[in-house]
């Protein structure tokens, strides 16, 4: 049902966009003396616009970023210590302090599908990317340890528990013939939003309505979310970095607008009220997320949980709302996160 008149293709280049990358690839940095140097170690694809404005941001602090893309990894030269935390990534030897993984998607590497290469190419960057991004050798941003297990359904339980409304919920193979609420209802993905069936090339998976017509006995081929619908006067996102909600109110006539309309939504910045913005703060302590994405809708003075997004992009948000607060709050965020633990003697091999 969900592959049904879905529009939304996205293609993305491989393409290198990380300002640090290039400027140490073409030689015009200080070789130093070969010792590690302290990092901030970016796991993500080349079109991840967010990181690729980090790396700008963190060398105006003068702080190095250092970066493994997923559709860009089959032929890196990259050795990583097991029995120190260092790695060496062309010819820089490197301390991570941070490490950060964003979009780092095994769909996305370059490789032919249903080949044996291209299945062993998978299983190796599959086992290395998430040892890099659990190893306690350094610290993380929204450790995969946490956030792995970070569904839609345990979001929605635990959103509940702290005290937040969410919609009536089902999780079924026939759509048709369950209702929650009884009354009018939305279908989602259980998963992604996105699918890379071919790397660089990402079909979207948006929520839309139950049509009342469907037959109940037809069957989807996986299970999928069937959530009431809530009625709403508008939508706010809210990005929680560090201990900050930055919000902003989005109006949009669809659930899909976003993806497939976005010039016709509007976006402007909002504040969060400071009894939403406790509960918030508590889940992403919880969930011990540090740059994260709320999306809820506003009912009155009410306002119902929909989902955490980790992966979460703000830069198209500040475009729309023509602000840029977010990314402020995030070059911000890491590098004090960066000096606190090369204070703390994490830069030491």
């Amino acid at each position: 049902m969900l592959l049904q008149g879905q529009d939304y293709l996205f293609r993305s280049p491989p393409k290198c966009l990380d300002f640090q990358e290039q400027v140490h690839r073409l030689g015009m940095v200080d070789e130093g003396d070969g010792s590690p140097q302290p990092c901030v170690l970016v796991l993500a694809r080349a079109a991840d616009m967010e990181m690729n404005e980090l790396s700008i941001a963190l060398a105006e602090r003068g702080i190095r970023m250092a970066r493994i893309d997923a559709d860009r990894c089959l032929d890196i030269p990259l050795s990583v210590y097991t029995d120190q935390p260092l790695l060496e990534l062309d010819r820089w030897l490197l301390r991570p302090l941070l490490v950060w993984r964003r979009h780092f998607e095994l769909s996305a590497l370059p490789v032919e599908p249903g080949t044996l290469a291209g299945a062993y190419a998978v299983d190796q960057w599959n086992s290395v990317a998430n040892w890099l991004s659990s190893r306690s050798d350094w610290a993380h941003v929204n450790p995969a340890r946490s956030t792995t297990h970070l569904d839609r359904l345990t979001q929605l339980s635990d959103a509940a528990a702290f005290g937040l409304r969410i919609p009536r919920t089902a999780v079924t193979t026939r759509p048709g013939r369950t209702r929650p609420g009884g009354g009018r209802c939305i279908v989602k993905t259980a998963g992604r939003h996105l699918l890379e069936p071919r790397p660089g090339v990402q079909h979207g998976l948006f929520p839309r309505p139950l049509e009342t017509s469907r037959a109940g006995g037809v069957a989807e081929p996986a299970p999928v979310i069937v959530q009431e619908y809530v009625p709403s006067d508008t939508e706010l996102r809210v990005f929680v970095v560090g201990e900050r909600c930055i919000a902003y109110q989005v109006d949009k006539l669809d659930p899909a607008q976003l993806w497939v309309d976005p010039d016709a939504v509007r976006v402007t910045p909002t504040s969060v009220p400071d009894g939403l913005a406790d509960r918030l703060l508590a889940l992403a302590r919880h969930w011990r997320v540090q740059v994260a994405a709320f999306d809820l809708l506003v009912t009155g003075k009410d306002h119902v949980f929909l989902e955490i997004n980790v992966n979460c992009d703000w830069r198209w948000f500040e475009h729309r709302a023509q602000d840029n607060s977010v990314s402020a709050a995030v070059h911000d965020w890491v590098a004090t996160r960066f000096k606190e633990l090369l204070g703390a003697g994490r830069g030491r091999s």
